[in-house]
Parts: structure tokens; C-alpha cells; sequence
């Protein structure tokens, strides 16, 4: 059995542990990683930065560079022409990644409807030319993320997984459900170890992971070496390093605080008001998950509430009552 606090090397980067934090667009922005990060973490991977989009260096893009305070720094880029992958790439190596991650996994039909993400895996030659020119670009590892396949007749994730090891990929995720799936039913982790038996490289079983039962779970089925741990972040950025300690933290206020300092640090990433908008999916996730006995009229006051200061005092006040919810105990 894998020990979840044993270090993994990828492409002579040493990963503090093998709980991970998966990039999620909307989600893992600089403060969320942070949180994770300095929670326990083993890696963090920052949201899908679209290639081309990257490459005119517009402000929005380049915050998700950012990767101050982090240990390891992941970049996922996406994209579907090779000259922008590599030139994004570069960007992201300049900025200081220490890991770039190709996205072929996201099912959002925003994505896959500009032939990017898990609409690559249908053209398995076309995602072999954009993995080859990024790495081809960039001196540090360059790692992969995919699912099962398109759709359940066509399965093809090892295909994939192999001829990237071969084109000198580092690292493979795999996430346990196919783009047709999107995230309905359950993430099949018996099936990601078809990849395990073609590749040497170090594999990531990710999908459905919500607690260190989960965990343990996904790594004896898949036979991965890591595990990533996505949506059941959400209200809980430490979940993942929980998952490693395997032990909860009593809350009582610390809940409260840190959804509090959580929101503030989401306002001097991105200023106001753009923050306040980004910080509210984040403070919806924490009173859904911990708020004890909250009306429906006090969670909209908080969630509409343009105030920074009544926001984080409401917030508080919401989240520090007697008997508030702990932290997931997932021992």
C-alpha cells in the first residue's frame, strides 16, 4: 500500500506527499492553493490557463501564473494549436512554474467545442503534436491530465497515457469517468489501472476522493502512485492535507477565521469589486458545509453584501456559532 506522506519524484521535482489538489477552473486560484498548500498539500495545480489566451498577457491570465507562496508551482495550460502550447508553456516557465500540466480532461463544452481539453482525446495524434511542442519548449517536467476516454466506446486513455511517457510526459492523471460522463454517476477506479500497466511513469487516480476512506480506496483499486483530490475541496481548501495527516482539526471559531482570511486574501489577488464577485461561490461552500442553523435571508445578506467588512463580520458571526461544524475528520 502506497504510504500517502512518501515523497514523489516527477521529472527530478521532489512532490512533498502524494495528496494532490487538482486545478479547477473558478476554483484553485492563488488564494485557494495557498490554503491548500499550507494545509499539506503534496502538490497544488492552478486553474486551466487557455494557451492562446495566456500569449496576449492580459491581467486575468496572468494572475493565474502567480504561484507566490507555494513550494511547487503548477501550471495547466490548454489549447488545441501547438505554437500557442508552447508558447504559453514558455510563459508559464518564465513566471516560475516548476511543473507544466497539459490539460486533456476538462468536459466543459466551452472547451471541447474549441477541440481543447477531452475533445483531444478523440484525436489522439493531434494531442501527441501539442504534447511534443511543449515539451519541447520548456526545461522543466511537463505532466498530463486526461479521462477515460470520450465515451464509453472509446476507452483509450492507456493508448494515450503510453505514447505521452513515450514523447517524454512525467506524470499522468487520469481522472475515472469519460467526457460523456461529465460528473454524473461515479468515477470507475478499477479502471484507471489499465494505465497503470502501460506506463512507468508515476500515475494519479483522481475522481470522486471526499475523505481518506476515499483515498485509500482509489489507490488499492487504480494501483496509482498519487491520488488528486478535486470538487470535495470545496468549503474545505485543507481537505487534502488532512487526507495525508489523517486526522480533522477541532474548529469551534477556526472555521470562521479561516473562511474570513480566505476571503481577504481573494480581495488583494484580485481588488475590488472582482474579488467580492469571485470570493461568493467560496462563501456559499463554507456556509453551506459548516453554518449551523442559517436562514436563507442571512446567507443571501452575506452573499449580496458588497461591504468588505460586513461581509467578513457576517461571515464570522455565521460560521463561529456554538456547536458549528468541524473540520472533516477523515481518519
Amino acid at each position: 500500500m502506497i504510504e500517502l506522506k512518501e515523497p514523489l519524484e516527477v521529472g527530478g521535482v521532489l512532490l512533498r506527499n502524494r495528496v494532490f489538489l487538482a486545478p479547477m477552473s473558478g476554483v484553485s486560484d492563488l488564494p485557494f492553493r495557498q490554503l491548500a498548500w499550507q494545509a499539506g498539500a503534496g502538490m497544488v495545480v492552478s486553474e486551466m490557463v487557455a494557451s492562446a489566451e495566456l500569449c496576449t498577457r492580459e491581467r486575468g491570465n496572468l494572475l493565474r501564473l502567480k504561484g507566490d507562496g507555494l513550494g511547487t508551482h503548477v501550471v495547466q495550460i490548454a489549447g488545441r494549436e501547438a505554437r500557442w502550447m508552447a508558447e504559453a508553456a514558455r510563459i508559464a516557465e518564465g513566471e516560475g512554474a516548476h511543473i507544466i500540466d497539459i490539460n486533456m480532461g476538462c468536459p466543459a463544452k466551452k472547451v471541447t467545442g474549441g477541440l481543447s481539453g477531452s475533445a483531444l482525446m478523440r484525436d489522439l495524434d493531434h494531442a501527441l503534436m501539442l504534447i511534443e511542442a511543449t515539451i519541447g519548449a520548456v526545461s522543466v517536467p511537463v505532466t498530463l491530465k486526461m479521462r477515460l476516454g470520450w465515451d464509453d466506446d472509446t476507452i483509450n486513455a492507456p493508448e494515450l497515457a503510453a505514447r505521452a511517457e513515450q514523447a517524454g510526459v512525467q506524470m499522468v492523471t487520469v481522472h475515472g469517468r469519460t467526457r460523456c460522463q461529465f460528473y454524473e454517476g461515479k468515477a470507475d477506479w478499477n479502471a484507471i489501472r489499465a494505465v497503470k500497466n502501460v506506463v512507468s511513469i508515476p500515475l494519479v487516480a483522481n475522481g470522486d476522493v471526499l475523505n481518506r476512506q476515499d483515498a485509500v480506496s482509489i489507490l488499492e483499486a487504480s494501483g496509482a502512485d498519487a491520488l488528486m483530490v478535486g470538487r470535495g475541496s470545496y468549503g474545505q481548501p485543507w481537505l487534502p492535507g488532512t487526507i495525508v495527516d489523517g486526522v480533522g482539526q477541532d474548529a469551534s471559531d477556526m472555521i470562521a477565521d479561516y473562511a474570513v482570511a480566505h476571503y481577504e486574501a481573494m480581495l488583494v489577488h484580485y481588488g475590488e469589486p472582482t474579488g467580492i464577485r469571485h470570493a461568493r461561490k467560496h462563501l456559499g461552500w463554507y456556509l453551506e458545509m459548516h453554518g449551523v442553523g442559517i436562514s436563507p435571508a442571512e446567507r443571501g445578506s452575506i452573499m449580496t453584501e458588497t461591504n468588505p467588512r460586513q461581509v467578513a463580520r457576517r461571515l464570522h458571526a455565521a460560521l463561529s456559532r456554538p456547536n458549528a461544524d468541524e473540520m472533516k475528520k477523515v481518519a
